[in-house]
């Protein structure tokens, strides 16, 4: 069915007897061309695309628990295309143009809102990084601002301009970056692969996979045995787990990553922010909430649940750039499993087993990554070569001496 307002119209007068299920739950086959294994935004972006760009069929995304159940439905829902580097920027400015249309190209309601992001700077050395990045930003075809304080004091009157310690003197603007619903975002996948024929199977956790002759072949579930002619892994922070059974050790570590979530308030955020002198970032959503989030929790952990010395200073962090958000009270917090590459870059590339690839290593760009990611993946599936804009997303580039270090801060997952 296609989502419209003349069938929302005609439900609501029919008794709403028509209304489909989003997407089947069906049985898995013995044998699948392609089978994706994660049922998050990843995914499924890229078991759609494989039908819509590549004309592939019988493809399969096997997700070990509900969809939306991990990192997809577990983060603060920002979306931005301001990175530095040739080998990040033009592929999250893909990744940006893709979100723009991703309703339309769904029909689905995702909530895209491009209300704008701002980075906050606080000294003159971080002013003229930003502008670096900004200029880089351009030369890739995204849009940045520079804002000086008077430009910033217009946009956010609430921000605490009088802070001695972090003195606010301006930040650099991308209008087009924003928000989208994450659940949606599956859900919207999901129903779009659903409808081009792709098996949804939930509750089919891969317990192994099954190698022959250095040719990966199939896969070993919870609901039996699968044999495809191509795996594609991205389980983001399971990934070093899923892959240890395949015998391959990844240049990642998986942490915790905790968002919080206020009680509703009036609309006081018209942007996401990020302060400069701290991690922090910070929206509103639409239904009220101030929803925010800032570092990992600095420890190995395959729980999705973080502890309290990074609640303490995530909102020490918030208090110190908008005093005001002290007195609204915290509703909720959760955890997503984040899988932290070396350089704080990504990977989408085959392995060193023919028929088995692998996407992972997100740190905190995962879900903005979600449709480029997808596509680019499908690419890679599809024609066995990388997709232009992820051609540098390669697993042996630290062997090579060619990493992409965003930040420059170090090769340890905490920096980046």
């Amino acid at each position: 069915m296609k989502y419209s307002g003349w069938n929302i119209l005609k439900q609501a007068l029919t008794g709403k007897k028509e209304w489909a299920p989003v997407w089947h739950k069906p049985e898995p086959k013995s044998h699948y061309e392609t089978i994706v294994i994660g049922g998050g935004g990843h995914g499924l972006a890229t078991a759609y695309y494989l039908t819509t760009e590549y004309g592939m069929k019988n493809i399969a995304v096997l997700e070990k628990s509900h969809l939306g159940s991990g990192n997809v439905g577990r983060n603060t829902t920002i979306i931005r295309s301001n990175y530095l580097l040739p080998g990040n920027e033009p592929f999250y400015e893909l990744s940006m143009k893709l979100w723009e249309n991703l309703e339309q190209t769904l029909n689905y309601n995702a909530m895209v809102s491009q209300r704008g992001v701002v980075n906050l700077f606080h000294s003159d050395a971080q002013r003229d990084s930003f502008v670096r990045r900004g200029n880089a930003m351009c030369i890739a075809g995204a849009d940045a601002v520079l804002l000086d304080e008077r430009g910033i004091r217009n946009l956010c009157p609430f921000l605490d301009y009088e802070n001695s310690r972090f003195p606010i003197k301006g930040g650099l603007l991308q209008p087009r970056g924003g928000t989208v619903r994450h659940d949606a975002v599956a859900w919207g996948y999901a129903r779009g692969s659903d409808s081009l024929g792709v098996d949804i199977i939930e509750n089919c956790e891969v317990t192994g996979f099954i190698i022959k002759e250095g040719r990966c072949v199939g896969v070993e579930t919870a609901r039996g045995n699968i044999s495809a002619n191509k795996i594609a892994v991205c389980v983001a922070g399971s990934s070093g787990r899923l892959m240890g059974k395949a015998g391959i050790r990844l240049p990642i570590e998986s942490h915790v990553l905790q968002a919080f979530v206020s009680e509703g308030l009036k609309p006081i955020l018209p942007n996401v922010i990020t302060f400069g002198a701290g991690h922090f970032y910070i929206s509103q959503s639409d239904k009220g909430g101030l929803v925010f989030g800032g570092d990992i929790d600095g420890y190995n952990t395959y729980a999705q649940r973080g502890n309290l010395p990074i609640v303490e200073d995530v909102c020490a962090a918030g208090v110190a750039i908008m005093p005001m958000i002290g007195r609204s009270r915290l509703l909720r917090m959760w955890g997503g499993l984040v899988d932290m590459s070396m350089d704080g870059s990504p990977f989408i590339d085959k392995t060193r087993i023919e028929g088995l690839y692998f996407n992972g290593g997100w740190c905190y760009g995962g879900f903005k990554a979600t449709p480029a990611s997808g596509f680019c993946y499908a690419h890679l599936l599809a024609k066995d070569e990388p997709h232009p804009v992820a051609a540098e997303f390669r697993l042996d580039r630290f062997k090579r001496g060619h990493m992409i270090d965003e930040k420059g801060a170090g090769a340890q997952p905490n920096l980046h």
